[in-house]
């Protein structure tokens, strides 16, 4: 049975991992004949977002790890635990907690950065040409991680593939139910929730991206 780490960002779309993403992309990896495990960076928050009111919720943190784990069902581990060796794939979903937690796009636009717990864990699966899936803003880490002319999409969106371009990603164009396959690095984005309005159309995505995931592992 292949074995898929996936790296999540909190709990929700504002301010963490995007729920609907997270599992669906879960589901598709069962359904594949394959397992996972979950895995997040044991840090603070950026910031909490009430999800009714979309404003920020003063005075109050949230542990990325902690909140992780609500969308695993406890089941998920610090990510300095995340060992290569031990899997066939990565995927990370979406989701704001993606720009805002695991790199900073969503806050420093063009100056942005990655989390270095995350820039280790997910180097170490492009060291060794292991298939990787990234959804939703998540492709805005790859000219972080992979060298310069990375293939890659977010969608149609030119202003953030702009600002994702100047990195070094060449920005492919894409509908919510295809996916980017970058063969030379074992790359597959697809956009997810940057367009789609429905989980209908989120899970064709997903789905395409999981199973070309899964169709790499040598």
């Amino acid at each position: 049975m292949k074995k898929v780490a996936v790296i999540l960002s909190g709990c929700g779309v504002y301010d963490g991992s995007e729920i609907h993403e997270t599992v669906l992309t879960l589901l598709a990896i069962e359904q594949n004949n394959a397992s996972y495990r979950c895995f997040a960076p044991n840090i603070n928050q950026h910031h909490v977002i009430n999800h009714i009111t979309g404003e920020v919720s003063e005075h109050e943190s949230r542990n990325v790890l902690v909140e992780s784990a609500r969308i695993a069902r406890g089941d998920c581990e610090d990510l300095t635990e995340l060992r290569e060796q031990d899997f066939d794939a990565l995927i990370v979903p979406g989701g704001f907690g993606a720009a805002k937690n695991l790199c900073s796009f969503a806050l420093d636009g063009e100056n942005y950065q990655i989390n270095e717990q995350v820039l280790v864990a997910c180097q170490s699966f492009a060291k060794v040409d292991k298939p990787t899936g990234y959804m939703c803003i998540a492709p805005a880490m790859l000219p972080l991680i992979y060298p310069k002319g990375i293939q890659g999409t977010i969608g149609t969106d030119i202003d953030t593939a702009s600002l994702i371009s100047a990195k070094g990603l060449v920005h492919n164009n894409c509908d919510v139910e295809g996916v980017v396959i970058d063969h030379a690095h074992k790359v597959v984005s697809t956009p997810a929730y940057m367009l789609a309005t429905s989980l209908t159309e989120a899970a064709t995505g997903i789905n395409n991206l999981v199973k070309n995931v899964l169709a790499l592992v040598k």
